[in-house]
C-alpha cells in the first residue's frame, strides 16, 4: 500500500459518484484513459477491488462503499488543513473557489479582474451553478448566493446586495412593436421567459398567467439564455437591473407584475472565517458595490 496517490481516491471516488468512467472523466476534465489509468493503479496498491466492471458501467464492490461513506469527510478535513496553512501565511495568496449562480457568473468577470490587480498572487476558480454547492466539502471557500437567507449551523452569511428583476425588450423590437399597457394587450406581444420549472417565479407566474402558451417564443431553464434572447430582439422577458444597464438599447416595460427584489449573499463556513482570502475579498466586494451605489445616485 505504498506510492498511493491523494488524487487516486478523488478519482475513485468520482467514478463511484458517477457510476462511469466517460462521465468522471467529464467531470474532472481529465480523459477517460487517464481516469480508467489510475483506477486500476489504485486497486493495485491497495490490493482490493473497489468496483465491479459491467456494459451499464462501474459499481462499487463492498471496498467501494466504503470508499463513497468515508471520503468526503476526508476532503472535507484537508480542505480545513489547507485553509489553515495557507492563513499562517501573511500574503494574500493561493487558490479562492467561488460558487455562485450561473446568471450572475458572467458579471462577476470585472469584479474579479480589478480584485487580482490588488492582490495578484491570488488564483481564482469560479463553479458557475444553481445547486448549492455545500462548503463543508471544501469545494468552494465562498459561495455567492440570490434569494432567502441561507441557513445552517457552520455557515457565516452576509447580505451583500439587493437585485431587482424588471421585464424588457430591446429598442428594435418596441419600436416594431410598441409596449403592452395593460394585461388585455400582453397577447399582441412576444415573450421570452424561463421553462416551466421556474413559473412558481412571482413575477414569472403572472405572466404566464396572462398569456396563451403559444405567445412564448423562447424558453430556456438557464436564466443567461433568456437574457440573451431578449438582447438579441425576439421578445419581452425578465431580467436583473443590475445586468438590463449594462445594455443601453434596452427598453424597460411597466408592467403590473409582482415586485421582484433578491438579496446576494455572500456565505462561507466558519472554518474559513479567518481566512485571510476570504476577509479581503468580502472587504473588496463591499467596497466595490459602495461605490457603485455612489455613483449611480450622481
Amino acid at each position: 500500500m505504498k506510492n498511493i496517490s491523494w488524487d487516486d481516491y478523488k478519482i475513485a471516488y468520482q467514478v463511484a459518484v458517477d457510476g462511469s468512467l466517460s462521465q468522471a472523466g467529464k467531470s474532472l476534465n481529465i480523459n477517460h484513459a487517464t481516469v480508467l489509468r489510475r483506477i486500476n493503479q489504485l486497486e493495485t496498491a491497495l490490493e482490493v477491488k473497489l468496483f465491479f466492471r459491467h456494459q451499464r458501467g462501474y459499481k462499487v464492490t463492498d471496498a467501494g462503499a466504503i470508499l463513497i461513506k468515508r471520503l468526503p469527510d476526508l476532503i472535507a478535513r484537508f480542505s480545513q488543513l489547507e485553509h489553515q496553512l495557507q492563513n499562517v501565511e501573511s500574503n494574500i495568496s493561493g487558490e479562492l473557489r467561488i460558487s455562485t449562480i450561473s446568471s450572475y457568473s458572467s458579471q462577476l468577470a470585472p469584479a474579479l479582474k480589478a480584485f487580482r490587480d490588488i492582490y495578484p498572487a491570488i488564483r481564482i476558480m469560479v463553479l458557475s451553478t444553481d445547486d448549492i454547492v455545500p462548503l463543508e466539502s471544501g469545494a468552494a471557500h465562498v459561495s455567492l448566493r440570490a434569494g432567502p437567507k441561507p441557513n445552517g449551523a457552520d455557515l457565516i452569511v452576509k447580505e451583500l446586495t439587493r437585485f431587482k428583476t424588471n421585464y424588457y425588450a430591446c429598442a428594435d423590437y418596441v419600436n416594431e412593436f410598441g409596449k403592452p399597457t395593460t394585461a388585455d394587450t400582453l397577447n399582441n406581444h412576444s415573450w421570452v421567459l424561463p421553462t416551466p420549472d421556474k413559473y412558481r417565479i412571482p413575477f414569472v407566474r403572472y405572466i404566464v398567467d396572462n398569456i396563451d402558451k403559444d405567445r412564448i417564443v423562447f424558453q430556456s431553464n438557464h436564466f443567461p439564455d433568456v437574457n440573451q434572447a431578449v438582447i438579441e430582439g425576439m421578445g419581452i422577458g425578465p431580467m436583473g437591473e443590475h445586468q438590463a444597464k449594462l445594455y443601453p438599447s434596452l427598453v424597460e416595460i411597466p408592467l403590473n407584475v409582482p415586485k421582484s427584489e433578491e438579496a446576494m449573499w455572500f456565505v462561507y463556513h466558519k472554518d474559513s472565517k479567518h481566512s485571510a482570502r476570504v476577509k479581503c475579498f468580502y472587504a473588496f466586494l463591499i467596497e466595490r458595490l459602495n461605490r457603485l451605489a455612489a455613483l449611480e445616485v450622481k
